[in-house]
């Protein structure tokens, strides 16, 4: 997750070393190397001893079997065909991703339960490694709550944030705010203990390893939840960081994970929040007053999204809306007592809203530079209104401005449990698994941050909740496993239906999506999180959700076992009911049972597709369960035919192992029949030539070191990378830069 952090501090703290600091990357690769079994130290080392230059740097035992090594990406091609190894994945780059949310999902009606020791739930004894950017265990609201730490950055047992101006990092404090704050502001679980693991370090940045060994140090802990509100864009399900939360799962610890802010597009989630048995979070919104425009002249009104730190949209009368560019001071002349409609891009939010303040503008929008809406934090509290549009609303003032004076009317409406726009999609590419698993409050969510307090949002916000209503959870049901907390949680939630939305946007989407007006469950999970329902789950089903697959063949046939628990104190009458009838699917469902208080029964639900007739290339929904006075809601998925998911991810470029070269990293989730990197003038978009191009490529990620003859002249190029897969082809695109060899003129 990406944020703008807005808070500089200065001062310095001291830290006791108990190790050697990790060596620091050179030129040479970082990789994370998989074991098929577990292997000494003594015998890694002597695997190592054969490749020169290759250096250890850690080994791996609780979260993964295999080690880190550092060296060239030659040596790691080799160290990849050995026997024993199952794979060498280069590291990956991290980045870091309340009251009135904390009422939204039950928190302060679950502070009047009681647990079985007739203590108030509190999360009191329950413990909650936060994987972030390290804690400021001095702030007067978390300083009973702090448990100790460790820092996998500078290797001590300081896990203190990022304090050196410049490089200055918030967003574990605020992230252990949400979940256990115990002072002028109370946290989901105000009375759980806080493990602070420092895992990213100055600006926000991690890698791979740091995180890894982050999971490996909580597991070694025996913490009971671990939170992880930081991610990557690579949506692939068997990255070693998914790889290793699974295994933190296995060893009892509930991980929870943030599904990412590149919404709202679909198979936009990426990893940690991939992880299987983890829970991955997406965002949703607390209640809100959410203004719209409506421009004179036009009947459909704009929706916009105040900015995190913006004024109240509380404007008593019409106002012109006139263009500002890009914000620039010297664009902003014409301001005054009007809206600035601004362009996203160039300077900051905030630098775009002062200087349309002291042009003397009302208010300020800003549309998006690219496709979609978005949301945006400011650095600081502002009185002045700003608030983002999409890109495409602000076409249509751009188009209205060039043909007459705009002139708009503010209307405030309230809103609640909405998915927020930036919260990014499943499904999982590959295993077609739904994520994100549930969502929660992510959007403008007051916490603590070093010196004070502010509000931020994403969905590294919303998964805090998460992990602070598991602390509860686990409070009242200490002998429940991870799967059984997830469970609850899930088959207790509120699903989402879509607000503003037109009677005909509903009606074509219910053609392809039976469950319309309700966000689809690959956006949602199975909905916002119910913690007070959650505690109190009289039946547990897991898994929480079905994964049907990919079409198999004629009569396609799938099957999905559920476990289905009575945790009651009295006997439980289940019953599915018959989902809405669709053209080409036939379910079949077991006969309603009874369960006796703790006993179980494995079940087995039966989809059959004809292709012939059913046409919908991805087909999900919920199936019900009525189970005793309740009804528990089961999201499922089945995909007719490969989806159009991007086929490429992850591109990373630079220098390599020895002067003159390059190297460069990507991800295929679906592999290729044919890749390549195609390389174009930026100026007049003419074809240069081709980077690399390669034949039937497995899923996974590429790394390839480039010498000096096999690269173009120096200069500045436009990238295409694609990948072509049965007659399709997908592609991004990148602007990268190759220096003049040293020593050449």
């Amino acid at each position: 997750m990406k944020l703008l952090l807005a808070i500089l501090l200065s001062f310095q703290t001291s830290k006791t070393l108990i190790h050697p600091p990790i060596p620091k990357p050179t030129q040479d690769t970082i990789a994370i190397v998989l074991l098929e079994q577990p292997q000494s130290e003594q015998e890694i080392k002597q695997l190592l001893s054969q490749y020169k230059h290759v250096k250890l740097r850690r080994v791996f035992r609780e979260a993964i079997d295999g080690f880190s090594i550092e060296g060239s990406t030659a040596a790691l091609a080799k160290l990849a065909e050995q026997r024993n190894i199952l794979n060498v994945s280069p590291v990956n780059q991290y980045q870091a991703e309340t009251e009135e949310s904390v009422k939204i999902i039950g928190g302060d009606v679950v502070r009047s339960i009681f647990d079985q020791k007739n203590e108030r739930l509190t999360g009191k004894g329950v413990t909650v490694g936060v994987i972030d950017t390290g804690v400021d265990y001095t702030h007067p609201d978390l300083k009973r709550n702090y448990a100790g730490g460790h820092d996998l950055v500078d290797n001590d047992r300081d896990p203190m944030e990022t304090l050196a101006q410049g490089k200055a990092t918030i967003h574990g404090t605020h992230v252990a705010g949400i979940i256990a704050a115990n002072g002028k502001i109370k946290g989901v679980a105000p009375e759980a203990k806080i493990v602070a693991y420092r895992a990213l370090g100055p600006g926000g940045g991690g890698t791979t390893e740091q995180v890894i060994a982050a999971i490996e140090q909580a597991i070694k802990d025996k913490v009971d939840i671990v939170n992880l509100s930081l991610g990557n864009d690579i949506n692939g399900p068997d990255l070693p960081i998914s790889l290793a939360l699974n295994r933190a799962v296995d060893r009892g610890i509930v991980a929870v994970a943030a599904s990412g802010n590149s919404g709202p597009n679909i198979w936009s989630v990426g990893s940690p929040g991939t992880a299987s048995k983890a829970i991955s979070v997406g965002a949703s919104t607390p209640t809100m007053e959410i203004p719209s425009l409506l421009i004179e002249g036009r009947h459909e009104k704009v929706r916009l999204q105040p900015m995190e730190g913006s004024g109240q949209w509380a404007l008593d009368r019409s106002l012109e809306v006139v263009d500002g560019g890009l914000g620039r001071k010297s664009e902003l002349k014409h301001v005054q007592g009007k809206i600035a409609l601004i362009k996203r891009g160039t300077l900051t939010f905030t630098e775009k809203a002062n200087n349309a303040l002291e042009a003397g503008a009302k208010a300020v929008l800003i549309y998006n530079n690219m496709s979609g809406n978005f949301m945006g934090n400011l650095d600081t509290q502002l009185t002045l209104p700003v608030g983002s549009l999409a890109k495409s609303d602000g076409g249509i003032f751009q188009k209205e401005l060039k043909k007459r004076s705009v002139t708009v009317r503010v209307l405030v409406k309230e809103e609640r449990d909405r998915l927020a726009d930036f919260s990014s999609r499943g499904p999982v590419t590959g295993t077609w698994e739904i994520k994100p698993d549930i969502v929660a409050p992510g959007v403008a969510i007051n916490s603590t941050i070093p010196g004070g307090y502010l509000s931020l949002q994403g969905t590294s916000m919303a998964a805090p909740h998460v992990a602070g209503a598991c602390a509860l959870i686990k409070q009242a049901h200490p002998d429940w496993s991870p799967a059984q907390i997830k469970a609850s949680l899930m088959n207790t939630a509120k699903p989402l239906m879509k607000q503003g939305e037109s009677a005909n946007k509903l009606a074509a989407a219910a053609k392809t999506n039976g469950n319309a007006p309700y966000y689809r469950t690959y956006e949602q999970g199975a909905g916002r999180i119910q913690v007070d329902e959650a505690i109190k789950a009289a039946s547990l089903v897991t898994p929480s959700s079905i994964r049907f697959g990919k079409f198999a063949g004629e009569n396609d046939n799938h099957q999905a076992r559920l476990h289905v628990e009575n945790t009651s104190k009295k006997v439980q009458r289940y019953a599915f009911e018959i989902p809405k009838e669709t053209e080409g699917l036939t379910w079949r469902f077991p006969l309603s049972f009874t369960l006796a208080p703790g006993q179980s029964k494995e079940v087995t639900v039966e989809l059959m597709v004809d292709s012939s007739v059913f046409k919908g290339k991805i087909h999900d929904g919920f199936l019900r369960l009525q189970a005793g006075a309740a009804t528990i809601q089961i999201p499922y998925l089945y995909v007719l035919e490969e989806p159009g998911y991007p086929r490429v991810m992850g591109f990373g470029f630079a220098e390599g192992d020895r002067p003159g070269e390059y190297r460069y990293e990507v991800y295929l989730p679906g592999g290729a029949e044919e890749f390549g990197i195609a390389l174009f003038n930026p100026g007049d978009y003419r074809f240069v030539g081709f980077l690399d191009t390669v034949t039937n490529v497995k899923k996974g990620q590429i790394l390839r070191n480039l010498t000096a003859e096999e690269l173009p002249a120096a200069g500045t190029y436009l990238v295409k990378i694609f990948a072509k897969k049965a007659g399709k082809e997908d592609f991004i695109e990148r602007m990268i830069v190759i220096e003049k060899k040293r020593g050449v003129e």
